[in-house]
């Protein structure tokens, strides 16, 4: 099941919500290989994207939230570090293991429901603040 943007995803902060959509169509990209018996080839294309993308997406993100001084600033980094783990844990799997239709479902479950979720709780609370110290 490919993952839909939806304007509930939108945070307001162009940057953000472009990197936003190339996470979501990161995983789309997986899931439509998958669809057409290709998962496995794509598995590591993904996951070496993710490892190096979410990291350069989050430091934007925590540089917003220090520039105008977030107040869950140390929450929203923790929740970014427990991400990162995740992804380079699925990294050392595939590493270890060789590409799977597991592995597929775990950047599935944990890796594509986890940014839905993040953006949907947790960035539009930043993007609420940033705008209320814009004015």
């Amino acid at each position: 099941m490919a993952y839909k943007w939806s304007d509930d995803l939108l945070t307001g902060n162009m940057q953000i919500d472009t990197e936003h959509k190339e996470l979501i169509k990161a995983i789309n990209d997986l899931l439509e290989a998958c669809s057409k018996g290709k998962g496995r080839a794509e598995l590591e294309k993904t996951v070496k994207f993710l490892s190096s993308y979410t990291k350069t997406h989050f430091a934007h993100e925590e540089a917003l939230q220090m520039k105008y001084s977030y107040p869950d600033y140390n929450n929203h980094k923790k929740y970014h570090k427990h991400f990162v783990e995740q992804v380079e844990s699925i990294h050392k799997k595939l590493l270890a293991e060789g590409s799977s239709i597991v592995l597929v479902g775990e950047i599935n479950s944990k890796v594509g429901n986890w940014i839905i979720n993040h953006i949907k709780r947790e960035d539009v609370k930043v993007a609420q603040h940033i705008k209320s110290k814009s004015k």
